[in-house]
């Protein structure tokens, strides 16, 4: 793991008026005690998190882990920010945005506040019918209804002028690739990571 204080200084060369700093916590320290200067005044809190899917493990397999690590950063954006929005981008996200969402329900918090981040499978689609169509993936905007696992990632090619272009033989092969495209990237980096630079 690159150490925040690494990613701040990457960050910090954007050329926008922004002042970036890193915050970190120890493994034995929680995120409602020692994160308070870093959510303070927050109206968007990103989560990335989570271990990665090994080859042969299903997102839901890794949801008692990944929970976990999710809730504690959750319930610090109840307590320190309660009125940002939390997109997790955590998987399983079908199972972890519910569970998240409910907590900040029992806390009298907006569960709506609670959202998923699953843009990663429009790129994928995006990419695929550029590669069947030969347009720019750029121009294409395929909307992908649905959750992020397996068969409840829906892409909707008949929204998009270049997917509308190919033949309906070929689109369950289509949803199938893009359904399957995060395990093949774990497959293929043989269990040593997931799908992190498309994103």
């Amino acid at each position: 793991m690159v150490p925040p204080a690494g990613v701040a200084a990457d960050l910090s060369h954007l050329e926008k008026k922004v002042k970036v700093t890193g915050y970190a916590k120890a493994l034995d320290e929680k995120a409602i005690d020692v994160l308070g200067d870093c959510l303070k005044g927050c109206s968007l809190v990103l989560v990335p998190a989570g271990m990665p899917r090994k080859p042969g493990q299903s997102r839901d397999d890794l949801f008692k882990i990944n929970a976990g690590i999710a809730k504690e950063v959750v319930e610090a954006c109840a307590k320190h920010c309660p009125n940002a929005v939390v997109a997790l981008i955590v998987n399983p996200v079908n199972s972890v945005v519910p569970a998240m969402a409910e907590l900040y329900k029992k806390k009298g918090l907006d569960p709506t506040k609670i959202v998923g981040v699953t843009t990663l499978d429009v790129v994928r689609a995006n990419k695929f019918v550029g590669e069947i169509t030969g347009a720019d993936p750029d121009d294409v905007d395929v909307p992908v209804i649905g959750g992020h696992a397996g068969a409840t990632i829906m892409p909707v090619f008949s929204q998009d002028k270049h997917a509308c272009k190919i033949p309906a033989s070929q689109i369950p092969a289509l949803d199938k690739h893009v359904q399957d495209a995060g395990t093949d990237v774990v497959n293929a980096k043989n269990g040593k990571g997931s799908a992190t630079l498309s994103m």
